[in-house]
């Protein structure tokens, strides 16, 4: 799927995971605004991201969720074309 983004972080306990996820929310949106206004400029910001997130811990298993998440793209395809019985 081209509409959703996964991301593995690292962040520490001094900071709330709500307010990371909103600074890169928010310094994301602004940096594509620049980079792309002209292709972008009909996009309503406020709805660029989604209002939510989902978070979890990862623990033990990290490596498997990078491994998952370097190759998201092409397990989204494979899916896709099992779905649509191409």
């Amino acid at each position: 799927m081209k509409d959703h983004v996964h991301m593995c972080l690292s962040v520490p306990p001094k900071y709330a995971v709500s307010n990371v996820v909103g600074y890169i929310k928010g310094k994301s949106s602004i940096a594509i605004a620049r980079r792309f206004k002209p292709e972008v400029a009909k996009i309503q910001w406020r709805a660029f991201w989604a209002r939510g997130y989902y978070v979890s811990t990862v623990g033990l298993d990290e490596e498997i969720v990078r491994e998952y998440i370097r190759h998201q793209e092409i397990n989204d395809e494979k899916r896709d074309q099992v779905s649509l019985g191409v």
